[in-house]
């Protein structure tokens, strides 16, 4: 039996030293910047905290799996046989916005059990000094600016026309576009906040849904445990619930259907 309570103190300690460097390179002439073949953008700080992660995992929790978005591992921990748990890393969710200056970027930290649960998960973003975290039956908590923790619960919103969605862009919706855009115009309000930051909205009560049309698992995984241990759902455009799907959901619970609806 794992004590999830002290593998969630080891992703907030992971948490501390990435915000740490992360804030060196934030905002700073001496960053690195690199274009991935997808043409998305990473940075040496990027490679730098995931390294860092993997280096203190390797001595702190040694039979455990790594995957990591700069540095892979996700055949091995996904292999069929698997059966160890597996950390999920995203050293910089929000690269465009971490190298443009835009402050809503953070370390997504999360551990997955071997029947591929999330049991753990930290999202830290200190550019706007939140910090997000939760573990499997121990509901979710944010702490502002090194305040204590406080727990945190999704909305009771019950309507569509009452809602709040937030999400990045329009890109990658492929045949669900025209009918996102419609749905715009039957809710309440619409805001392209984007990334982790929207999820963790969900998660406070102050958004009802958010969705982004494209993710890989380290985009999800510390975002979806933090939802649903906050009373939401998270899941994928399709149905599916958890954080292996091509794509995220997440809801207060009462919209989700129904959200599922209107965009299938």
């Amino acid at each position: 039996m794992r004590d999830l309570a002290l593998d969630l103190a080891l992703a907030q300690r992971l948490a501390d030293a990435a915000d740490a460097m992360s804030m060196v390179k934030y905002r700073s002439s001496e960053l690195v910047i690199e274009t991935k073949p997808d043409l998305t953008p990473v940075t040496d700080a990027d490679k730098g905290i995931e390294f860092m992660i993997r280096d203190v995992l390797s001595q702190e929790r040694p039979l455990d799996l790594v995957i990591g978005e700069e540095f892979g591992g996700r055949d091995e921990a996904l292999a069929p046989t698997n059966e160890k748990y597996y950390w999920v890393v995203d050293p910089i969710d929000g690269t465009k916005n971490f190298v443009r200056g835009v402050p809503t970027w953070g370390t997504l930290i999360a551990l997955v059990n071997p029947a591929h649960e999330v049991v753990v998960g930290v999202v830290s973003a200190p550019a706007i000094y939140r910090r997000w975290f939760a573990h499997k039956g121990g509901g979710a908590f944010v702490s502002e600016n090194g305040a204590d923790p406080r727990r945190i619960h999704v909305s009771g919103i019950s309507k569509l026309e009452d809602a709040s969605i937030s999400y990045s862009d329009l890109v990658g919706w492929g045949d669900r576009r025209q009918k996102f855009i419609d749905l715009q115009e039957r809710i309440w309000r619409t805001r392209g906040l984007g990334d982790f930051w929207s999820h963790m909205l969900v998660a406070e009560g102050a958004v009802e849904i958010a969705v982004e049309p494209v993710l890989a698992l380290w985009d999800m995984a510390a975002n979806a445990i933090i939802v649903e241990e906050a009373g939401g759902i998270f899941g994928d455009l399709d149905g599916g619930r958890g954080a292996h799907g091509p794509n995220g959901v997440s809801t207060n619970g009462k919209l989700h259907q129904a959200f599922l609806d209107a965009v299938n």
